[in-house]
């Protein structure tokens, strides 16, 4: 481990375009079909493309993967901001284990979850999913037992009031759903495995999200990192068929505190200046500000991020 990182630092040392090390920096994802896979496919491929060897690998999910970024394990990680603000402080999912390792590289782009039922269903809104069987529980991914209880909460919906279908993540309670054991599932728009599961039951539609000051104040008030925002219709967002409101957060890159500063502050300078390779390779990047990858997200930052912002005028 010790000479991977060796080899990476003088690699990294003159900020130049010669490829790393034959051993590559490891992004750990959730597992394909997700949106976290697929963020950290394009990030991998477009680090490639720059002279940075780094491969994606996918796991059950976020609780997985960000302790083997603690250890030194893995280098990078795909995750959201509430997320890496529990790891840290070790609250909720990382209670009295915090992972003090853990370090931001980038903010990456705002992140849309919803709830999907099928186009025929005759739920049309979050209240309606009262009764109804659910996806729920994440055992895999705790931290989203909490976002969806925020999004169960615009409409003062909670999950004892939904007939819970328990999955230890969102990529089977998809399959769950397609196999017609879930009247309503959750996942992220725009994910691979939403259009799979579009194609295999007849069609899908979102659920629309409240935008109501209060309705809103409900959410953050169990996920303060979270807002609404109005999103339109795209050929990469399947199920979403009109205007309406979605629940959102920040997406963003972590390092570990072992991974080099050069190596960072390089990989952070190749994602800035390549957002249109980003974008090809998952439309989703899309909506990234190249200019707002730095800012205060409740976690802390890579000294080697920082350096990349404070060169880019991000930071001071």
């Amino acid at each position: 481990m010790k000479l991977k990182y060796l080899f990476a630092a003088v690699a990294f040392a003159a900020l130049g375009s010669a490829p790393l090390s034959a051993q590559p920096l490891g992004i750990g994802t959730m597992g394909q079909g997700t949106s976290g896979y697929s963020m950290g496919s394009a990030i991998a491929s477009v680090l490639a493309a720059n002279g940075i060897n780094a491969l994606v690998q996918p796991a059950s999910g976020t609780s997985a993967f960000l302790p083997l970024i603690d250890s030194g394990e893995l280098d990078f990680g795909i995750v959201n901001a509430l997320e890496v603000a529990e790891a840290t402080a070790g609250e909720f999912a990382f209670e009295g284990r915090p992972l003090e390792n853990l370090r931001m590289a980038a903010r990456l782009f705002p992140f849309r979850v919803g709830v999907f039922v099928r186009n025929d269903s005759p739920i049309q809104s979050i209240s309606d999913l009262a009764g109804q069987r659910v996806t729920y529980g994440f055992t895999s991914q705790l931290t989203l037992s909490r976002v969806f209880d925020g999004l169960l909460a615009t409409e003062e919906v909670g999950p004892d009031d939904i007939q819970q279908v328990l999955v230890p993540n969102v990529v089977r309670g998809a399959d769950d759903f397609a196999a017609g054991q879930a009247d309503a599932a959750f996942f992220a728009m725009g994910s691979g495995k939403v259009s799979e599961v579009d194609a295999a039951v007849g069609g899908i539609r979102f659920l629309p999200v409240s935008t109501d000051d209060a309705a809103v104040a409900r959410m953050q008030a169990i996920v303060p990192q979270a807002y609404v925002q109005m999103v339109e219709p795209s050929e990469s967002l399947t199920g979403l068929r009109e205007e309406m409101g979605v629940m959102s957060y920040d997406y963003v890159l972590v390092a570990g505190a072992h991974v080099p500063d050069d190596a960072v502050e390089r990989a952070v300078t190749v994602l800035h200046e390549n957002q249109e390779a980003l974008t090809e390779a998952f439309a989703n990047f899309s909506t990234m500000d190249a200019d707002a990858m730095y800012g205060d997200l409740g976690s802390p930052w890579h000294e080697g991020a920082m350096a990349a912002y404070r060169a880019l005028g991000q930071a001071e």
